[in-house]
């Protein structure tokens, strides 16, 4: 098993290295504004006519769907950085798949503005404005109870375990993030081949969220084998249970979808405040 377990580290961690390099970071950030201008070019070419039937079929005809275009490619950026993220910590993995609702949210009240004419105008497109609001206000309370997640995980504790049991344990999950990363690639390429072949477009981020359910569950397993006490497994399945409900709130209604997503920020939060204070009386009992 050491074999393999090098075998997955050696490939895993150049390709983090890489990702989380700053010079990677300006390159993506230097080619979203290049993809935000280019779609707002091709959208205005559209709808000046200057486009060919066989293009233009391919391309909307309002400005707004740019925005909403180059938001959905940071968070598929920012899945990326979640798959990354795996083989860290359950707390750390689970604060960045809120920092992706927050994203998700936000995406959605610009997503909303696809509804609007232009010019812009407030009759007729009251509902769009309240989802507008809800999401965009959701996004702010879930990004201030994700600041203060991070502030008290930073006072929380874990158990520990022998380093040679944590190297294997990471690795174990470095394997996990390949495959899903493999998969994400897989499913984003046939959507958009579904989409030019002129298949009904399907978001396949959904579908990618449902096998992040079951990979958690399946961390939360492997981890028992590493992790065995009572303490570490009720905090580690409640952390899965939290991002559960994370999915729930991808896949609700608007209104439903914050509601779901406060949800799961508060029962974060107070498991890892009541986890901390358990795993502090219990290693106190244990030391006496």
């Amino acid at each position: 098993m050491n074999f393999i377990y090098e075998r997955i580290t050696y490939i895993f961690d150049p390709l983090h290295h890489l990702w989380e390099h700053e010079k990677m970071h300006r390159k993506i950030s230097v080619l979203l504004v290049l993809f935000f201008l280019g779609s707002l070019v091709g959208i205005e070419l559209k709808r000046q006519g200057m486009l060919p039937h066989s293009l233009a079929q391919f391309i909307p005809g309002n400005h707004f769907y740019a925005v909403q275009a180059a938001f959905t490619v940071v968070l598929i950026l920012e899945v990326i950085s979640l798959i990354f993220t795996l083989p860290c910590s359950f707390s750390r993995s689970v604060g960045k798949q809120f920092e992706i609702l927050s994203l998700i949210l936000m995406r959605n009240a610009f997503k909303a503005l696809s509804q609007f004419p232009e010019p812009i105008t407030f009759a007729g497109n009251e509902e769009a404005i309240l989802h507008i609001l809800s999401d965009g206000f959701g996004a702010l309370v879930i990004f201030a109870l994700l600041g203060y997640y991070y502030k008290i995980q930073a006072f929380a504790s874990e158990e520990t375990m022998r380093p040679t049991d944590l190297y294997s344990f990471v690795a174990a999950k470095k394997g996990i993030a390949l495959i899903l990363l493999a998969v994400f690639a897989f499913m984003g390429i046939d959507s958009v081949i579904l989409s030019f072949n002129g298949s009904e477009k399907t978001d396949f981020l959904h579908g990618f969220y449902t096998i992040l359910i079951l990979t958690d569950i399946l961390v939360v397993l492997i981890s028992q084998c590493f992790q065995p006490s009572f303490w570490t497994i009720f905090r580690n399945s409640g952390f899965a249970l939290s991002t559960l409900i994370i999915r729930i709130a991808l896949a609700a209604p608007p209104y439903f979808n914050v509601l779901l997503g406060l949800t799961a920020a508060v029962f974060a939060i107070l498991l890892t405040l009541i986890s901390s204070g358990l795993f502090a009386r219990h290693k106190k009992g244990h030391s006496h």
